[in-house]
């Protein structure tokens, strides 16, 4: 279990550590200049080398990436541009909002989907289960700016429920958690559906209705049990990608998470604030990896994390 767990989390720091590097490398290959963000169109040559100098772009990028390095084991990424503030500092105090935004998503996500894929399993080929479905493959193809604006002019500016924008109360949660839950409910009921479907077919099942074992039975205990391991991967996987910042979403609404920080930066080339807002969100996504394929055995006792690890 510990050599496991140790595996584990050598995989995953070494996937961050080649995550921020190669953003640090394309950042800086990216057309545009952080000294002309920062100082301004009408800036003369001597303010923008000033400013070079004071944030070390003047120097050759190797040695620039040396001292990233040297930064990034400290956890100290240096300072942002536009905010005048440690880097991680300002990363941190955002991630709040993104983290409660993503939680929001996923719990709602959760619990419609499963409910609704298990719903459409019982129902195969019938006009409810084709309708259902209709209506999934519509909201998995609804991209997330256009359900955004949608809820938006019907629930803040016609009948005006919800906040427009930001987190000043908990109503202003409902409308975002909303968007990104529209989409994610689609894609994990459908995968439900499609896990119990062929739950029902297999033929354990089969033999269990033969000896007159209850639909509910046979629904709950059997096949969302057998179907749970590659649920419960999905809703975490779903969840780590929020993580990285429902980029879109936050800007609809101005909620004030990582995803509108990162646009921000991106629009200024604040390279520390990138590069933090990179470090932080890959080290989220990594832990809740971690504690996904910790939790396989509790989910499955068939699991077993020692032939897990030598597989």
């Amino acid at each position: 279990m510990t050599n496991y767990i140790l595996k584990r989390l050598g995989q995953g720091l070494l996937t961050v550590f080649l995550t921020v590097s190669t953003v640090f490398i394309l950042i800086r290959l990216a057309p545009g200049d952080p000294a002309v963000s920062y100082a301004g169109p009408l800036a003369t040559n001597e303010q923008l080398a000033r400013v070079r100098e004071q944030f070390g772009l003047d120097r050759p990028v190797l040695e620039q990436y040396w001292i990233f390095l040297q930064q990034l084991f400290t956890g100290n990424l240096g300072t942002s541009y536009s905010f005048q503030a440690p880097a991680m500092q300002v990363v941190a105090e955002r991630m709040p909002y993104t983290l409660t935004l993503a939680t929001a998503s996923i719990l709602l996500t959760a619990v419609v989907a499963i409910p609704l894929g298990v719903w459409m399993s019982r129902r195969p080929d019938t006009g409810k289960e084709l309708g259902v479905n209709v209506l999934t493959i519509a909201g998995q193809s609804m991209p997330d700016f256009w359900t955004g604006i949608m809820l938006l002019t019907g629930f803040a500016v016609l009948i005006p429920i919800f906040p427009a924008s930001g987190f000043a109360t908990w109503g202003g949660l409902v409308l975002p958690t909303i968007t990104i839950a529209i989409l994610q409910i689609a894609l994990i009921s459908r995968m439900v559906r499609r896990e119990m479907t062929a739950n029902f077919a297999a033929p354990y099942l089969t033999v269990a209705r033969s000896r007159g074992v209850k639909n509910s039975v046979l629904t709950w205990r059997y096949a969302m049990a057998n179907s749970a391991i590659p649920v419960f991967t999905a809703l975490g996987t779903r969840f780590a990608a929020m993580l990285n910042g429902v980029v879109v979403v936050e800007v609809v609404f101005a909620w004030p998470g990582v995803g509108s920080l990162i646009v921000r930066a991106l629009e200024t080339r604040d390279y520390p604030l990138i590069q933090a807002t990179v470090l932080l969100t890959a080290l989220l996504a990594v832990a809740v990896q971690l504690v996904i394929d910790l939790a396989y055995p509790l989910l499955d006792p068939r699991v077993r994390l020692g032939k897990a690890a030598t597989a």
